[in-house]
């Protein structure tokens, strides 16, 4: 039988700022280095205070885009590209940026700067802003823009990568290309995509699209290696484009050069042949590359670690921590 409510089951009132403060305190669990908010004004580095505004566009209507970059070794790896992707989403979802882009990219830079951290991720986000919980977005006080900073261990610590991962086709239905081609914060279909993995004991999942092609992974892009040595990336026309799917693109040249590639290309490839390759990956900033061993309870090729996947990390973490696009971050 439910329990009655008696005087002792009375919601608490909170008076006071402060109290409010103790609270979060108590609950904080997550220790952020640092948190940018545009309504605030400036940079936070108490957790407790790291917070958004109920009625901002972004929390309960999803207006709102982000994307996210790397620090490592004391570097943010890609901002640049990574914040042109931003702002693409940005003019697609209709928001304009309260400030201009070098002024977010420096805002960016003084953030991680302020965290101290050398080693994570910062990611930003532009909503429709606070004002009301209206559909539209003409209640506004105006475009809001936050970002914060995430600790990692450090990028020496990353080793290449020993054993691959499992992945499964999701049955969950792969946005439209519209919304596909932008990095909103609605990412309902990815979270059900990603627990329909984990329920069936993989990594993550793959979207095919209702053609048969590769699409892409809840949170990432896809590669195949071919038997006869092509590595393949699915075309960006349908999926988000990749700033690290970009990347290998531009530097998988040089294992061609190396004779351990035959070519490197963008393509649709249909799930019929992306099942006969000899070798599949997941790319995205965070991993950078994880080689996925298993798809859908099938080996792909032998079921191993393949040398090209492994050759393709070795590329990408080689331009991470010494390649032209790194950001020197000041720290004092």
């Amino acid at each position: 039988m439910d329990k009655m409510r008696g005087e002792d089951d009375r919601v608490p009132v909170y008076a006071s700022g402060s109290q409010v403060l103790q609270k979060l305190q108590e609950k904080s669990k997550q220790r952020y280095p640092a948190m940018y908010s545009s309504v605030i004004g400036g940079i936070i580095l108490d957790p407790c205070m790291m917070v958004i505004p109920m009625d901002d566009h972004m929390v309960h209507r999803g207006h709102g885009i982000f994307d996210t970059a790397t620090i490592s070794d004391g570097c943010l790896y890609e901002l640049d590209s990574h914040l042109d992707r931003f702002l693409v989403s940005a003019s697609k979802a209709k928001i304009d940026s309260p400030f201009p882009r070098e002024t977010l990219r420096s805002i960016l830079i003084q953030m991680t700067a302020a965290s101290g951290c050398k080693n994570g991720s910062i990611k930003y986000f532009l909503t429709a802003g606070p004002g009301d919980f209206m559909l539209s977005p003409k209640g506004c006080t105006g475009p809001a823009f936050y970002a914060v900073v995430t600790a990692t261990a450090s990028s020496s610590s990353r080793l290449r990568p020993k054993e691959g991962v499992k992945a499964i086709t999701s049955t969950v239905p792969m946005k439209h290309p519209f919304f596909a081609g932008m990095k909103s914060v609605d990412y309902l279909p990815n979270v059900l995509a990603m627990m329909e993995a984990e329920e069936r004991g993989a990594y993550a999942s793959v979207w095919i699209d209702d053609e048969g092609y590769v699409a892409e992974g809840p949170m990432m892009n896809v590669a195949f290696i071919t038997k006869s040595g092509e590595l393949v990336l699915p075309a960006f026309d349908k999926i988000l484009s990749g700033c690290t799917a970009k990347r290998v693109l531009a530097l998988a040249p040089k294992l061609v050069e190396a004779g351990l590639l035959k070519s490197v290309k963008a393509a649709r490839i249909s799930a019929g042949e992306a099942r006969q390759c000899a070798e599949m990956m997941f790319l995205a900033s965070g991993l950078p590359v994880l080689p996925v061993v298993e798809w859908d309870g099938q080996p792909v090729g032998d079921g191993q670690v393949g040398q090209i996947s492994l050759a393709v990390y070795d590329l990408l973490r080689h331009d991470i921590n010494s390649g032209p696009d790194r950001i020197p971050v000041p720290y004092t």
